[in-house]
This record gives structure tokens, sequence and C-alpha cells, in this order.
């Protein structure tokens, strides 16, 4: 992002300099006019999707490096969201904005969805706040009848450092969960752990 604002600025001031092609006349004898062009060429801006993908691939180095510098794991973050507001983890995310701090959601009994903050560096619970989309809620607990894996055992059932977990109902409900080496998917009612290969 920094680098498309820097070359945006160079663009500019080659325009403002009189890097631009410049039309003249001159007093030909043939009387045609003739154009100049300066050696200034201003690179070629890269489109949405490679920029997208850097921002992704940028995200992900930094989720990489707060999860290996995280005290509190996956699944220890999920028990310690379970224990301050009882009820179902659908998910939980390590946070990419530098704050080291685990998001987990948990569904509550009346179905009412809670993001629960933990400090991936001990443990400690830093907010609750309500989610007002209890729709999706539903739904999540309605893909998750008849399971007999949670979202803290799918964290704890695959090696290497988990970044993310969440519940991943498009055709039979499993568990995704992130980790810095890959992804991977956990059956929800077998725990059998298979690599995500669609990503």
């Amino acid at each position: 992002m920094k680098r498309n604002i820097v070359i945006a600025t160079v663009a500019a001031a080659a325009l403002i300099g009189g890097g631009t092609v410049a039309a003249y006349a001159s007093g030909d004898d043939d009387g045609t006019a003739k154009q100049r062009q300066s050696g200034v060429q201003v690179a070629e801006d890269r489109d949405a999707d490679d920029r997208d993908a850097d921002d992704r691939d940028d995200d992900t180095i930094e989720v990489r490096s707060y999860a290996s510098a995280a005290k509190v794991t996956a699944a220890d973050a999920i028990a310690v969201a379970l224990k301050h507001t009882p009820g179902t983890a659908v998910s939980a995310d390590l946070d990419d904005d530098r704050s080291g701090v685990w998001e987990v959601s948990v569904i509550k009994g009346d179905g009412s969805d809670h993001d629960v903050r933990i400090s991936a560096s001990d443990g400690k619970v830093l907010g609750d706040r309500r989610d007002d989309d209890d729709d999706d809620a539903r739904e999540d607990l309605a893909a998750l009848k008849g399971a007999s894996v949670d979202a803290r055992e799918a964290a704890g059932a695959v090696k290497g450092v988990v970044t993310e977990v969440d519940l991943d109902d498009d055709g039979p409900a499993a568990w995704k969960v992130e980790t810095t080496k890959g992804e991977w998917k956990v059956d929800v009612r077998t725990g059998k752990v298979t690599q995500d290969l669609d990503d």
C-alpha cells in the first residue's frame, strides 16, 4: 500500500516537473508540428487483485509471527472464553492488528453471540461484546447438532501453531483450522483431520 502511494507521488511529481510528453510547434520548413518526449517513465500500477494478494500475504506473515510469540494457544483461549461466557465456541481468531488478542465467538444458551477477547500473552479476558447477528449463531448451532468435537478439541487435533479455528458449514460441517504451516479440516463428528486443499 505504501509503495503504491510512493509511486503515485513520484508520478505526480514527474507530471508537475515537466516530465510529460510535450508537444510544440516548431518553425520547420514544411510547417508540421514536432513532438518531444522525455525519458521519464511512470511505473505501471499493479491491478487490485495483486494488491489484495500482497495484503493477504502480509497479514498471514504478521499473524504467523504473533502466533509464534503468543503464550496462550487457541485451545487455551477458547477454554478461558468459555469459562467467562458459558456456551458453545464457534470460532477463535488471532487478530492481525498487532494487538496480540484472541477473539473467540461464543454462542450462549439463549442464542446470543458474544465476541470474547482474550490476551494472547497472559490469557486475561479483555472484553465481551454481544454480536448483533444472532441468525448466524442459530445456523452455527444447527450445523453443530450431533457434533462430538468442539472448537477447542479441533484446535488441539492438528500439529503446528494454530492461528484460527472456524466452523466451515459449506457442505458437511467441519472445523477449519489454520496453522502457520497450512490449513486443515477436522470433522465435527469423528475428529478426522484432513488437509484443506481448497485454499
